[in-house]
């Protein structure tokens, strides 16, 4: 009855485990963008080449749990054996070839899927810039002259030229489908290009904790047909919201589960203002190490 009931919990856990991975999502494996579909194939084979090593040696450590076993008188006991050349070929072997390839892989795909770097895809990109603030995204459209705050709105098959930056902590702009995760930092600018493959909707998030709101961090990211982006951009520009400086540092502070919001003015270079407000911060900085430094030399002395 006992070894019944020790049978039955381990059903139990069983099926408790494999019922709790029903919330785990694939979206990295549901890539809707040509960036998010070469990062999926790169992650694949990846671990393809490292499973090479992983299940022989999976498979071989119950082989051998088996064959030498302290029942098994007829396994050959070799208790002066101490080397053989072919393991160690194989041993070192396969795995260093595994390496090299990963190698030569990775460093191929890291300057191919540079975040930076465009697209080589035909036609005009869609600027967005994008500011991360406490417990919200606001996007500036520089072209077009309008903004909005979580809610991101782009035409599928055609580039999204990202840059990016903060007005507070550390943050990471990240849409899972359409590949891409990038810092967003106070008083510098990240890069990313983007493009979806196909109309829809994409949850966008913010992939690094960075205080109170961080959970609320999220927006919608749309792609759109060209016809309904323009009519979406005529839409924001019925708004009576004017992005200014003023406004916006009125709209950064921190705030939690923020609605959607848009203007159909932005005072020119905001996003560059938003930066350059950390520039002297910075210098301040670098001077006051430079003296420390200095400072720290003449006490040596």
């Amino acid at each position: 009855m006992r070894e019944i009931c020790r049978k039955f919990l381990r059903f139990a856990a069983v099926i408790v485990g494999l019922s709790s991975l029903g919330g785990c999502s694939w979206v990295l494996f549901n890539s809707k963008g040509s960036v998010g579909l070469q990062e999926r194939d790169l992650i694949i084979l990846c671990m393809g080449l490292m499973l090479i090593v992983v299940i022989p040696a999976i498979v071989l450590t119950f082989v051998f749990a088996w064959q030498y076993r302290a029942s098994n008188h007829k396994a050959t006991y070799m208790p002066e054996w101490a080397h053989s050349t072919r393991i160690e070929a194989v041993v070192w072997g396969i795995p260093i070839v595994i390496i090299v390839t990963l190698a030569i892989i990775v460093w191929k795909s890291t300057h191919r899927l540079d975040p930076s770097r465009p697209l080589d895809v035909p036609g005009q990109p869609v600027n967005v810039e994008v500011i991360a603030t406490d417990g919200k995204w606001i996007f500036i459209y520089p072209d077009l002259g309008i903004a909005t705050i979580n809610q991101l709105v782009f035409p599928a098959h055609r580039q999204v030229a990202f840059s990016i930056t903060s007005n507070s902590t550390m943050g990471t702009f990240f849409i899972p489908q359409l590949g891409g995760e990038i810092y967003a930092m106070a008083g510098m600018r990240t890069q990313l290009h983007l493009m979806a493959n196909e109309e829809g909707k994409f949850h966008g998030m913010s992939g690094n904790f960075n205080g109170p709101g961080f959970s609320d961090m999220k927006f919608v990211a749309m792609a759109t047909s060209e016809d309904g982006f323009q009519r979406w951009v005529k839409q924001v520009q019925t708004s009576p919201n004017t992005l200014d400086f003023n406004t916006f540092k009125k709209v950064a502070k921190p705030s939690q589960g923020d609605a959607i919001a848009q203007f159909s003015r932005v005072q020119p270079g905001l996003f560059k203002a938003v930066i350059d407000q950390y520039v002297g911060l910075r210098a301040d900085t670098a001077a006051h190490a430079v003296l420390d430094v200095g400072a720290s030399s003449k006490r040596e002395e």
